[in-house]
């Protein structure tokens, strides 16, 4: 069999050249025709081929490359979000000029081609899960069989942390890490083509504010494409979506993870946050001023109710009325210390009970149909899971858990 690490140091060479002379330059294109012909070679004896891009290593299927041990670009793909590579069948020239371009544009390299496109069926991209418990293996044993592509979203939730900790301490807004979050959410969304709604579970109510902004940003770019409004506005969406609740980095714990009814004065503290949010982010340079609309305007309803008040009547616009419904069902789908959480249904139904009095009904007509078509595919999914024996990811859906709303509950504590 030819060498991996021959066609792994070609394909490299054909995404540097990529990014030296652009699409078209005759060195690109033979840097890319070179990698072809390498891949030709491997697929030659096996079809099917996977390379995983680990910490300091490199796996061609379960075998360690010793020679690509701290190679530069198995570091830059991993920090891209390509640590796995699956090349399930033949790759015809067209789908290989499309990895190439894919890379270069997860790495960085080209910033022309959308990373967001959808890729042919013979090319699967992601993250790796590990079978087993995940714990490193002892000194000598058998590095653990890479189970299948996963994403848990763990260090981007780490990432949403500190930003919220550094707008906190009073420093500036970290657009670029706010950006690489969207980002990566954005391409677990497209995980094997496919979309997916990678939504994180509460773990600790203290991490309600982070995991809620990521779960939020998900669903507004996953409607935003239901919709068709195009990879710019998406991705505008995503990263609204995300600091849409900035200003509650700035409203005590012992507020926010209240058990019992806000008194008069705590409710002013939460409802001062869209304000809060939207000056933080107006204040930041280069922000994208849309972040700063839907931060303002995210608990604005419909029919002129909610908070903040608009000058004039005026609604809101309509970014923000598509992230309102996004907040509203991720907050019902969340438990929180003086609630449980809701299953899907009953969100959806609370949130189509209201269209038209709360919410925008185009919007909400399609954001029901765009769950409910992927709560079938949950429950698919999740009927395999068990006939397979696995357990459930980190970025499973929240277990349903059936809850009696009571009066006046939304307005009170839908935080």
């Amino acid at each position: 069999m030819s060498d991996p690490v021959v066609f792994l140091q070609s394909l490299s060479q054909a995404l540097a050249a990529l990014g030296l002379y652009g699409a078209g330059h005759p060195a690109a294109m033979r840097a890319a025709e070179v990698a072809y012909e390498r891949l030709l070679d491997l697929q030659a004896v096996r079809i099917r081929l996977d390379f995983t891009f680990l910490a300091g290593e490199v796996l061609f299927g379960d075998e360690v490359l010793p020679a690509l041990a701290g190679w530069e670009w198995s570091a830059r793909l991993a920090a891209a979000g390509v640590e796995r590579i699956e090349l399930v069948e033949a790759v015809l020239p067209d789908a290989f000029d499309w990895l190439v371009a894919h890379l270069a544009a997860r790495v960085g390299a080209v910033d022309t081609v959308d990373p967001r496109q959808s890729g042919p069926s013979s090319i699967r991209l992601g993250l790796v899960k590990f079978a087993g418990n995940g714990a490193p293996a002892p000194d000598g044993a058998t590095a653990p069989v890479i189970a299948r592509l996963s994403y848990n979203l763990h260090d981007e939730r780490e990432m949403v942390g500190w930003i919220h900790d550094e707008v906190r301490d009073g420093n500036a807004l970290p657009l670029l890490e706010a950006d690489a979050v969207v980002r990566s959410l954005s391409l677990a969304m497209y995980a094997e083509q496919a979309m997916v709604l990678p939504l994180l579970q509460l773990k600790e109510y203290d991490q309600y504010t982070t995991t809620h902004s990521m779960n939020v940003a998900v669903l507004a770019m996953a409607l935003g494409d239901f919709l068709e409004l195009g990879p710019a506005a998406v991705r505008s969406l995503g990263f609204s979506a995300l600091l849409h609740d900035l200003g509650k980095v700035c409203i005590p714990q012992e507020i926010l993870n209240k058990a019992g009814p806000l008194d008069e004065r705590e409710r002013r503290v939460v409802e001062g946050h869209p304000a809060v949010g939207a000056r933080m982010l107006l204040g930041s340079r280069d922000v994208i001023e849309i972040a700063a609309v839907v931060a303002h305007e995210h608990h604005v309803m419909i029919d002129g109710g909610g908070y903040p008040h608009l000058p004039g009547n005026r609604g809101a616009q309509y970014a923000s009325r598509l992230v309102h419904v996004c907040d509203v069902y991720d907050a019902l789908r969340t438990r929180r210390p003086y609630r449980e959480a809701w299953d899907s249904e009953q969100a959806l139904d609370y949130i189509e009970g209201r269209a038209g009095m709360e919410f925008d009904p185009v919007i909400v007509r399609a954001f029901a149909t765009m769950m409910r078509r992927w709560d079938r595919r949950v429950a698919q999914m999740a009927a395999m899971t068990v006939g397979s024996g696995d357990s459930p990811t980190d970025a499973s859906l929240v277990a349903p858990v059936a809850m009696d709303m009571g009066p006046g509950f939304y307005h009170s504590r839908l935080d």
